[in-house]
């Protein structure tokens, strides 16, 4: 379970203080795949990004009790001085995984040959792209956090093993899903939310959600 006990968060943009969340709280139980729609610029990558514990709330308490993915595309925790392999092991390692399992699949899928003994510091866009989302791919998560929608790479072959695989694992997991088009939640979502104006409104199917988000939007 991922539960947000009272929290608050905002930045300061230089002349106004943006309000992300204000005493916001809600459950997210496994097998309940939420999908939260928000418009732009109103803090669906902060949002994710708490849910996975890479930045924290000003106030008020996260409670992480599974499992929980990097957000789909993160490149934070891959050191780009250190080869595909090696960054590999290491993350494998900090999740008690087998770290020749986790070489092995990470280079088949990703496919990138012999970059993959390369420092990714040299690897273009796409190639980073590919290896991190087969790094996620390898790693076993309770709750999978997508932001916007899947990753896409400009490798079709890649994006449909990747694909295939992804969607096998997420008719076994957990999802949530941050996008500001309701259409992106469709395949994934059982329950929705909408956020605005720094509170999360919680409804039991996505359609409710999407009637206040399209008044919130059109209004």
């Amino acid at each position: 379970m991922l539960e947000f006990e009272n929290v608050s968060k905002s930045f300061w943009t230089g002349t106004q203080r943006k309000v992300i969340l204000e005493k916001v709280s809600f459950q997210v139980e496994l097998g309940n795949s939420l999908g939260i729609l928000a418009p732009n610029g109103t803090g669906k990558t902060t949002l994710i990004n708490m849910m996975a514990g890479l930045e924290k709330p000003d106030e008020g308490k996260i409670y992480r009790g599974c499992r929980i993915s990097f957000p789909l595309g993160f490149m934070g925790g891959v050191v780009p001085r250190h080869t595909a392999r090696e960054n590999s092991r290491y993350i494998a390692r900090l999740y008690g995984l087998d770290p020749d399992y986790v070489e092995a699949f990470c280079r088949w899928l990703c496919g990138i040959e012999e970059y993959f003994d390369r420092p990714i510091g040299t690897y273009s866009q796409g190639m980073r792209s590919r290896f991190t989302f087969s790094l996620m791919l390898a790693l076993d998560f309770d709750m999978y956090l997508i932001d916007e929608g899947m990753p896409q790479t400009t490798d079709v072959e890649f994006n449909r093993k990747a694909g295939e695989i992804l969607r096998e694992r997420l008719e076994n997991t957990t999802v949530v899903i941050v996008s500001h088009q309701p259409a992106t939640l469709e395949r994934f979502a059982r329950s929705a939310a909408v956020l605005r104006d720094g509170h999360l409104h919680m409804f039991d199917t996505l359609e409710e959600a999407k009637q206040l988000y399209d008044y919130e939007t059109q209004g």
